[in-house]
């Protein structure tokens, strides 16, 4: 923890010049720009394995019809499968499973009020007029909506928000374009129909993250966020 938060210092320090008391908050967005650009290999190679999953729909869908009344060698053949071709089940988890630690450290270096056994001097840092350490529930104790920092998260928000709508219009895309088919004779995957309704709308959960956690994590999940939506619409092109 001391050693991350003397990077986020140091940042902070560098970006001094440029952004004046927010420094620290553009130290994070820096940050977490920093993180995307080493897990880009793995997002590209889980667009990859998307590609290829969708082009075994059709043999996985007669694997389904081959053995429905046999789930466990139905399962076994679709590893094999899967082995044989080279693909990944797991390979779309990988992003976002290796940005889990960056994010849990931001989480507890803002919320907690000693590193070290020192006072945390991080969280005397804002972005404007709303404090890094600080959440949504303060933001609306002090000032409301339209008080300094609650003007902050609404701005959070609506850019959660668009980015939200952005990804459920990539989302939908993609799914017209690779539909799931059917398990057998006609017959829909089981729960799959719930998934293909709920997916879409999985960006819009960021809203609720950004709500709860301390502000400079809430700029890490934006701005991780903003960063897969264009990288999503680049790859998936």
């Amino acid at each position: 923890m001391s050693v991350f938060a003397s990077l986020v210092e140091r940042l902070a320090d560098l970006l001094q010049p440029l952004f004046g008391a927010s420094a620290a908050a553009a130290a994070i967005v820096l940050f977490t720009a920093l993180v995307r650009l080493l897990v880009h290999p793995l997002s590209r190679a889980a667009a990859r394995g998307q590609k290829a999953r969708a082009e075994l729909q059709p043999r996985i869908a007669e694997l389904r019809r081959k053995h429905a009344k046999n789930p466990e060698r139905l399962q076994r053949a679709v590893l094999e499968l899967h082995a044989e071709e080279k693909v990944s089940p797991l390979s779309g988890c990988l992003p976002s499973l290796c940005q889990l630690p960056a994010f849990f450290l931001l989480y507890h270096l803002f919320s907690s009020s000693t590193i070290g056994g020192e006072a945390n001097e991080l969280l005397s840092h804002r972005l404007l007029a709303a404090p890094l350490g600080g959440r949504w529930s303060d933001a609306l104790g002090d000032g409301g909506l339209l008080g300094g920092a609650g003007v902050v998260y609404v701005t959070l928000f609506a850019v959660v928000a668009g980015v939200a709508a952005f990804s459920y219009r990539l989302t939908k895309r993609s799914m017209a374009e690779r539909p799931v088919l059917p398990a057998g004779d006609g017959e829909a995957v089981p729960g799959m129909g719930a998934i293909t309704k709920v997916m879409p709308f999985m960006s819009f959960f960021t809203l609720v993250t950004v709500a709860v956690v301390p502000l400079a994590a809430a700029l890490y999940v934006v701005t991780s966020t903003a960063w897969s939506a264009v990288e999503r619409a680049v790859l998936h092109r």
